[in-house]
């Protein structure tokens, strides 16, 4: 494991943190989207159907199921323990026209036509737009709370931070997953207007605003 990667599994657990911190203390969901935080539910349940089959080292099989455990207990406190603080009628986002895409695709583009590969695939090409129910609510809301800034920031260094394993791997070792790269590349791109968006606003105090 290098550097990038390690550095990228630790921005993501701290943007899970920050989330459920922000959910819990807060005893509000106000600012969430649900609908971003159940496709990272499928994400990772169809990326890790592998976890009692694929034993590869301790750290792994743990990273596995942390993100299974905590991807369900946001969805359940936004749309069970927190519900009435839930902004349904701001979270509109169709996800049917993201998850019927990646699927498609996954089945038609994959490295190896398993089960498991199809669903590895179509967890990497979901989790590339996943958070565009999150940035969409922000946008018809007008502004985010800091508190949630930092959790999409947090989210966007991890893909950043893979992003630049995935080209560490290339250069040191030859080795790069053309899907996993064109993937994290477009994630990438979704969050670059947030990026400049944060530093220029967020770390000097303002909040945040999304273009509608």
């Amino acid at each position: 494991m290098n550097i990038f990667r390690f550095l990228g599994d630790l921005a993501h657990l701290i943007a899970i943190v920050i989330l459920l911190l922000k959910i819990w203390k807060t005893r509000s969901c106000a600012g969430i989207s649900g609908r971003s935080q159940i496709l990272f539910a499928i994400v990772f349940t169809a990326r890790y159907l592998d976890l009692f089959t694929n034993y590869i080292s301790l750290y792994n099989t743990c990273m596995k199921v942390v993100y299974i455990v905590c991807s369900y207990t946001t969805v359940f406190l936004i749309y069970g323990k927190f519900k009435a603080s839930y902004d349904g009628n701001h979270d509109t986002f169709r996800i049917e026209f993201l998850i019927a895409p990646c699927a498609l695709l996954a089945f038609l583009v994959n490295h190896d036509f398993t089960p498991l590969e199809i669903l590895w695939t179509f967890s990497i090409y979901l989790e590339s737009v996943a958070i565009l129910p999150q940035l969409f609510l922000v946008s018809k809301t007008g502004e985010a709370e800091s508190i949630t800034s930092h959790y999409l920031f947090a989210l966007g260094s991890y893909r950043l931070l893979y992003l630049l394993n995935w080209m560490w791997r290339f250069f040191s070792q030859g080795f790069y997953d053309l899907i996993a790269l064109l993937s994290g590349v477009l994630q990438t791109v979704l969050y670059c207007d947030f990026f400049y968006l944060y530093v220029s606003k967020v770390l000097k105090g303002k909040k945040l605003s999304l273009p509608a």
